[in-house]
C-alpha cells in the first residue's frame, strides 16, 4: 500500500511541475516563448550567420546550438528569395515570395521589403506551429545579415 501512495505522489509531483512553469512566468515549451526570447534568438542567430553562414543555415535548419527552443526557430530567406533554413525540409529551396498565409498575406515579400541590416521589424501573419496544422497568429522580427533575410518568430 505505500508503494501506491508513493507512486501517486510522484506521478502528482510530476503534474504539478510541468504544469506550473506557465504559472510562474516561465516559458512553456509546447506552447512557445515570448517576444524578447524570439529577438534575443534572433541576435544570436546573427552573430552565427556573421561568423560562419553556411554553418549557421545548418544550425538553424536542424535546430542545433540552440537554435530551435519549443516554438522558437529561426528561419532564413537567400538573395534569390528562396528558402535556406527552416526547421520544415519540405520549405528549404521554395521560393518564399509565393507563400502566404490563410489570409492570402504574402507576408514572405513583406519580410524581405522590411528586413534591414543591424534593426529588427516586425511582421505578424498567420502560420502553423511546427507540429500543429491550424495557422494561428504569429510575428516574427526579421533582419538581414549578410545575403540573407532571417527571422525569428512568436505565436501569440
Amino acid at each position: 500500500m505505500k508503494r501506491r501512495s508513493w507512486i501517486a505522489f510522484l506521478i502528482g509531483s510530476v503534474i504539478s511541475v510541468t504544469t506550473a512553469g506557465p504559472l510562474l512566468g516561465q516559458t512553456n515549451p509546447a506552447t512557445g516563448g515570448t517576444p524578447a526570447e524570439a529577438k534575443a534568438m534572433l541576435e544570436r542567430a546573427v552573430q552565427a550567420v556573421k561568423a560562419d553562414k553556411q554553418r549557421a543555415l545548418a544550425a538553424f535548419t536542424l535546430g542545433t546550438d540552440g537554435f530551435r527552443q519549443g516554438d522558437l526557430y529561426v528561419f532564413c530567406i537567400g538573395p534569390d528569395g528562396k528558402v535556406d533554413a527552416h526547421p520544415n525540409p519540405e520549405l528549404i529551396g521554395v521560393d518564399a515570395r509565393g507563400l502566404s498565409d490563410k489570409n492570402g498575406k504574402h507576408f514572405a515579400v513583406e519580410m524581405l521589403n522590411v528586413a534591414q541590416p543591424g534593426t529588427f521589424a516586425e511582421v505578424t501573419y498567420s502560420w502553423p506551429r511546427l507540429l500543429g496544422a491550424e495557422p494561428i497568429p504569429k510575428t516574427s522580427f526579421v533582419t538581414k545579415v549578410d545575403d540573407q533575410v532571417c527571422g525569428v518568430g512568436y505565436y501569440h
